[in-house]
């Protein structure tokens, strides 16, 4: 790229025409941008209204459907129960009730069985041609519900297993009062969980689309795809049924599934007569599909006439640039040679001579605005050793890796982190005080060990640093930037001498130093 100058120097030498030239194209590629944008943003906004008219007409059909479904029951359970209230549960009149549900089951594809229980629970009639010895109904949630609550309503339970054959149904219930209007038994109608899942399979959806059925509590009773875990799980925590269905009984919203976590568009009906809620969800991924691949066209469109216009433009702006490129190319081959020249060959860190102009420049800073400049020198332990067992490859291996630890632990761009000499490493850090300094040179030791390179010659059998922490505060004096870093290497020393993978001063100077600032 060329540099601010390179760009002045062009500009000044490029003709009127070169610059009309230019504006043309730079006209007409944002124009086809902003057209080609404007068209892919509508055709999104197109693809997902799409998307949510389907997805509402689809869960209004559902919500027909299983209104329909559960009412054909319901019309059934009323009959059984005014037959039982009237005629009474008798020998004969339990023989024809025997024979009713056995007719009413074969006319409703969607009924597994129609059942009678008396107070307690016990079979009285069934649709079934051979009843199971011994078995009560007592313990069965929807039991439990009408014993103890008096309303003549309609009750739909979570999913059971059928006692009759072992398969999945949906328990559809009312209660059977006693002319003195106690409690005198159920009937009950098992909605056959196969016919909502051989229906809800009939739908052209996605591969990940889904449609649910579920109690008005967010009890899940059929979903597709079907598996047989999600069944009788709650959705109560999700979107739909702690925020959307308190407020309005039917809409769509697009949000990460409570079950999978795949993002779709759902929408969503509370039936009207009975504690039911419907489903319908497109993936994401299958509304934007047939988007995407327009994106890709569009953006391949761009492209090309773009880089067709970008030819154009070369040629006709190459012969005036010629010059001015050769120019820029040895400007920057200068710039490349002076990055060269104040950078570590080895490690890629910062010489001593980038040091050597940086640490006057930040001492007058520091000395400018009254904020502390902290510095921190450092060494990797027994580095002779190293070499002497490894060899010097591995020695400037370990360095490399070194030199990325300790340049890990600065962030701001003022941060300075330079290659000393041999295996010495110098830490410059404008506007840091004795604590935020140390807190670095804490953090290099750790993220060295942390390497986990391995040296025999050293305590602990890993490569460690030691390190010298000093900060200069302005009003303490001029100071010149070899006693800076004298200070610093002295404080090395010091670490070094006290036993190496340790920094100078320690912690509880440190807080000293920190106090004696505030």
């Amino acid at each position: 790229m060329l540099d601010n100058l390179q760009q002045r120097i062009i500009t000044k030498a490029r003709p009127s025409a070169q610059r009309l030239a230019v504006g043309f194209m730079a006209l007409v590629l944002l124009s086809l941008l902003g057209l080609d944008a404007w068209q892919i943003w509508t055709a999104r906004d197109h693809v997902l209204r799409e998307a949510h008219t389907d997805t509402n007409n689809l869960a209004r059909s559902l919500a027909q459907h299983a209104e329909s479904t559960v009412q054909e029951a319901d019309t059934v359970l009323s009959d059984l129960v005014e037959r039982v209230q009237v005629d009474g549960t008798g020998p004969a009149q339990l023989a024809r009730l025997h024979r009713l549900m056995q007719t009413r089951t074969h006319e409703l594809a969607q009924l597994h069985g129609l059942f009678l229980y008396d107070k307690n629970g016990n079979w009285l009639a069934t649709a079934n041609d051979v009843d199971p010895q011994g078995v009560n109904n007592a313990d069965r949630e929807y039991f439990q519900f009408h014993r103890f609550n008096r309303s003549a309503a309609v009750h739909i339970g979570p999913v059971i297993r059928s006692r009759t054959n072992n398969q999945l149904v949906i328990p559809v219930s009312r209660r059977v009062d006693a002319a003195d209007g106690s409690f005198a038994g159920v009937v009950l109608a098992t909605l056959d969980l196969e016919f909502f899942n051989r229906f809800y399979q009939s739908f052209d959806l996605d591969h990940q689309g889904v449609i649910l059925l579920a109690l008005s509590n967010g009890t899940v009773l059929a979903r597709r795809p079907f598996d047989e875990h999600v069944i009788g799980t709650s959705l109560a925590r999700g979107r739909v049924f702690s925020e959307l269905l308190p407020n309005q009984p039917a809409g769509s919203s697009m949000m990460p599934s409570l079950i999978d976590g795949v993002a779709r568009l759902f929408s969503y009906k509370a039936l009207d007569k009975y504690p039911l809620v419907v489903e319908a969800a497109q993936s994401k991924d299958a509304i934007y599909a047939t988007w995407y691949a327009n994106l890709a066209r569009s953006i391949v469109f761009l492209l090309l006439v773009g880089g067709a216009l970008s030819v154009f433009g070369v040629i006709l702006i190459r012969e005036i640039q010629r010059s001015l490129l050769t120019e820029a190319k040895l400007r920057n081959a200068h710039a490349a040679l002076e990055i060269l020249a104040m950078q570590d060959a080895l490690t890629g860190l910062a010489n001593r001579r980038q040091l050597d102009a940086a640490l006057p420049h930040e001492i007058g800073r520091a000395r400018r605005s009254g904020k502390p400049l902290g510095l921190i020198m450092i060494d990797v332990d027994h580095f002779k050793r190293f070499n002497d067992l490894y060899g010097h490859p591995a020695g400037d291996q370990c360095l490399c890796e070194v030199g990325r630890a300790v340049l890990d632990c600065v962030g701001r761009s003022t941060d300075l982190v330079v290659r000393y000499g041999g295996e010495e490493m110098l830490v410059l850090l404008p506007e840091s005080d004795w604590a935020g300094t140390w807190l670095v040179a804490e953090k290099i030791l750790h993220n060295v060990r942390a390497l986990a390179i391995h040296h025999a010659g050293n305590d602990g059998g890993l490569v460690t640093v030691s390190a010298g922490v000093h900060v200069w505060l302005p009003e303490g004096g001029e100071t010149h930037p070899n006693a800076l870093v004298q200070a610093a290497d002295d404080a090395l020393y010091k670490a070094k001498s006290h036993g190496r993978n340790r920094m100078h001063p320690p912690q509880q100077v440190r807080h000293a130093q920190s106090e004696a600032t505030l």
